[in-house]
């Protein structure tokens, strides 16, 4: 430990995940430092990716001390940024090529299939001469090999569907495949994967289901560590997410066949010195695992849920991996025994009339304690103009709910419903 506080940059810092960061113990040891707004990295569909990077040296070089670490926890652009800056200014962190591995989905999809079989059938399309891969069936879905919050991702049941899918990401995939051709720029690249690029070719995968569950770990000096299983659960009859719930309540060889997966994962890719989150589903009737992504992040959404039920927001992997220590999380030290983020929704378009005001949130931390209440959707709004929305429901609060038992954990946030109140015009 240094004697004097290390000063942390922090890309794209918002209100939430600062207030996060005051949580962590040690808490005088540390100087916050917003390193460009949220706002300012995704402020546009097309990522200007090399300016980015530009202004956040030019910040960092303005800056009258010594720069101890530079993190972030959102996706593309800020999760390639973070290796870029970290090289520059030699910190401890991920190797930019580890990382990208990770979020190129072909390219992990290769690196996942040199470990396990716990993936979907994949082939590429050329986008220039698109032919459906005779190896998969319908249905599946198309993606770009670079996305975020599932943009230009199509779920195909024919031929027709295919060719549509085809011609969107086409049109669309500029914005981002841009940006990340400037990353796969710095690196050498395995012929196949330099062939498809950020632009020229999108992944076709074979349809996977089940229950949805993320692994959250950490690997530090080449050892991997995971350190929590999250439910993913669904509104019943839909796609959308009504929670995170933590801890998992699947059985405990499942949670550790998933930790085994991610660790060979996370060694073949090469990550370390870094937090990541995997994504599976969990066919029940199969008994069968499938990787849905790879992210060489955390997941800041998790964070409350850590702390209510361990003592402290993951966010303690992040700063102390940035600064070369070891997180040396604390376990089941928190006040409650199971956690949740709540998504209130709405499954219809309608022009928000009403939406509650600071005094409602107020009366919810009143009658249910420790909860943490975000509204998305406020008063002036239409639903459809929100921004980074699924594609069947209109998001109009999180709420971060700390329980004893999971019926406890229901009837706190049905008790917040009622005290929140939404109205509507169609």
């Amino acid at each position: 430990m240094v004697s004097r506080p290390e000063n942390v940059f922090v890309l794209g810092l918002d209100e939430r995940n600062h207030e996060l960061l005051h949580d962590l113990p040690h808490l005088s040891a540390y100087r916050f430092h917003a390193l460009l707004g949220k706002e300012e990295l995704m402020e546009d569909e097309h990522v200007p990716l090399r300016s980015l990077i530009e202004k956040a040296e030019r910040r960092l070089e303005a800056f009258d001390g010594p720069i101890d670490a530079i993190v972030g926890y959102w996706d593309f652009p800020v999760s390639s940024m973070v290796p870029i800056l970290c090289e520059r200014y030699g910190l401890p962190g991920a190797s930019l090529e580890s990382v990208v591995k990770c979020e190129d989905k072909y390219w992990s999809r290769l690196e996942q299939q040199k470990v396990c079989d716990a993936h979907p059938g994949f082939a590429l399309v050329d986008l220039d001469d698109p032919s459906r891969p005779a190896e998969l069936r319908f249905p599946m879905w198309l993606k770009p090999v670079k996305s975020y919050s599932s943009a230009l991702a199509f779920r195909v049941e024919d031929n027709e569907q295919f060719d549509d899918a085809v011609a969107q990401i086409r049109d669309g995939i500029g914005g981002i495949g841009e940006a990340f051709d400037v990353v796969l720029s710095k690196l050498d690249l395995p012929p196949e994967v330099e062939a498809a690029g950020g632009q020229a070719a999108c992944l076709a995968e074979e349809e996977i289901s089940g229950r949805q569950l993320t692994v959250e770990g950490y690997s530090i000096d080449s050892k991997v560590h995971c350190y929590g299983v999250i439910d993913s659960v669904l509104y019943e009859g839909t796609s959308s997410f009504l929670r995170y719930q933590y801890p998992s309540s699947v059985p405990e060889a499942l949670a550790e066949e998933m930790c085994d997966i991610s660790t060979r994962v996370v060694q073949q890719v090469g990550l370390d010195n870094s937090t990541f989150n995997i994504e599976f589903f969990w066919d029940q009737e199969r008994d069968r695992l499938d990787i849905i992504e790879v992210n060489p992040r955390l997941s800041q959404s998790h964070a409350p849920l850590f702390e209510y039920v361990d003592g402290v927001p993951n966010h303690q992997c992040l700063i102390s991996l940035a600064l070369g220590r070891d997180p040396e999380l604390p376990y089941r030290k928190g006040e409650y025994k199971v956690s949740g983020k709540w998504f209130l929704r709405r499954f219809s378009d309608g022009y928000v009339s009403r939406s509650p005001s600071e005094d409602d949130i107020a009366r919810v931390e009143r009658e249910v304690p420790d909860t943490i209440v975000d509204i998305t959707a406020t008063q002036g709004q239409r639903l459809s103009d929100l921004s980074a929305q699924d594609s069947y429901s209109y998001e109009l609060a999180a709420l971060y709910i700390g329980a004893q038992d999971e019926a406890e954990l229901e009837a706190r946030y049905q008790r917040c419903v009622e005290l929140l109140p939404f109205e509507f015009e169609d």
